[in-house]
């Protein structure tokens, strides 16, 4: 006769159940999950992250209307990304959706969407008759996208970061970006009609790496991300303003877009003295003695 011990299992057969007992109600009892096997996820998460899969295929279509010679789609299409993007953010912060894996999704889209796509688009537009100088530039600037948008993340979680930073980008946001070197796209498309040949290339080059190095670099852009509110007395001509800008947009969208790119581009300087202003006036408050 055998007696060595009995080796007991941390959790129990589903015949152990006892007589009459139905086995799929016996099975939570008995230490068993049949059929779920993982933590449901609440609709309030989901729905931003199908907002950042809307804006990486809007990105990836962008690349396929660009090879296709359809320039002024492929645009749009980076435009619509642009849009979806900046939802996704206030829609998880709206909704309390916010998780660690719908950052880590917005990156990686915002990395094609913003960084891959713009520069393709451009490549397969005017840089590849530069050849390798043309294709180098494309590459500068999908790789300063990719540094800005890590720097990013690793800033976001700095718990020391004052509040005031709250009001500035450092570097280019990669959306703006995306947004704004396109610019010799517009001006092409539009009524200027600024011709795409072989001398405007270096001029297109040069343009792509100086927006290149503003989004890697530490330069201040303010952020917008605090704008949410509209004092009651304004509202009928915020709302009108608003109107007005679509119907352009809709209207002359490439000439809009140039408007806007090199309006973007003027707020820089007043970006960068507001912020070391703020930088001054915080320094300075810390040197003071409590």
């Amino acid at each position: 006769m055998n007696t060595s011990p009995r080796k007991f299992s941390l959790r129990r057969d589903v015949s152990d159940a006892e007589p009459g007992q139905d086995r799929e109600a016996a099975a939570p009892r008995l230490g068993l999950v049949r059929g779920r096997r993982f933590r449901a996820v609440p609709l309030r998460i989901i729905l931003p992250n199908l907002v950042t899969l809307l804006a990486l295929c809007m990105g990836l279509t962008s690349i396929r209307f660009a090879v296709e010679g359809q320039f002024e789609i492929a645009v749009l299409a980076v435009i619509v990304a642009a849009i979806l993007d900046a939802l996704d953010g206030r829609l998880a912060r709206a909704l309390r959706g916010t998780s660690r894996f719908g950052a880590e999704l917005d990156s990686l889209a915002d990395f094609v969407d913003f960084g891959v796509a713009p520069g393709l688009i451009l490549y397969f537009w005017n840089l590849h008759q530069m050849k390798s100088l043309g294709w180098f530039a494309a590459l500068v600037f999908a790789i300063a996208c990719a540094l800005r948008l890590a720097r990013f993340n690793v800033m976001s979680e700095d718990p020391n970061e004052p509040d005031w930073q709250a009001h500035f980008f450092i570097g280019m946001p990669a959306p703006a970006g995306a947004v704004v070197v396109l610019l010799p796209l517009y001006l092409n498309l539009s009524i200027i009609g600024v011709p795409a040949t072989h001398w405007f290339a270096p001029f297109e080059i040069a343009y792509v790496l100086g927006i290149a190095l503003l989004m890697a670099s530490r330069i201040a852009h303010f952020s917008g991300k605090r704008i949410g509110r509209v004092p009651r007395e304004y509202v009928i001509v915020v709302l009108f303003g608003i109107a007005i800008m679509v119907l352009l947009l809709a209207t002359f969208p490439m000439e809009m877009l140039a408007f806007l790119s090199l309006a973007y581009l003027a707020t820089i300087p007043f970006a960068v003295r507001r912020h070391q202003r703020f930088a001054a006036a915080d320094a300075a408050a810390r040197q003071t003695p409590q």
